[in-house]
């Protein structure tokens, strides 16, 4: 199947906390790095969501906000640091490329003015935030 989620990113679920309604799955990515996501229990139950199993994380670029240091107090969970390698502008919308390590890239499509206000060119340092809640899950 394609998509046109531009960051689908690899790794293997290492916990799994189930609730009623809702679970949270902890992924290390193939480069090393972990993410946290926020799915419903069903999906975890239908996907076969297990630790030890492997999953692809998919977030929208839109979803990816980006910050110059990393941030305290904010209870977004993922926070990937990184550099951007390309910014392609439009006339509201911009496409930031970040390299994060382990050969992973993200897409963060944010507002012309935010990457002007934040000066982010090829070459920055960034830290990719990322909603646990905005982070869907598949299996193969």
């Amino acid at each position: 199947m394609s998509l046109s989620i531009r960051n689908q990113l690899s790794g293997t679920v290492i916990a799994v906390s189930t609730g009623p309604a809702m679970a949270t799955v902890k992924i290390r990515l193939d480069s090393g790095r972990e993410l946290t996501a926020a799915v419903t229990a069903e999906a975890v139950a239908d996907l076969g969501i297990f630790p030890g199993g492997t999953v692809n994380a998919l977030m929208k670029a839109s979803e990816v906000a980006l910050a110059t240091a990393p941030v305290d107090g904010l209870s977004i969970r993922n926070q990937l640091p990184g550099t951007v390698t390309s910014v392609t502008p439009g006339a509201a919308i911009a496409v930031v490329r970040v390299a994060i390590e382990g050969g992973i890239t993200l897409t963060s499509a944010i507002t012309k003015e935010a990457v002007d206000e934040l000066g982010l060119a090829a070459g920055s340092p960034v830290v990719a935030l990322i909603k646990a809640t905005e982070i869907s899950l598949s299996t193969s």
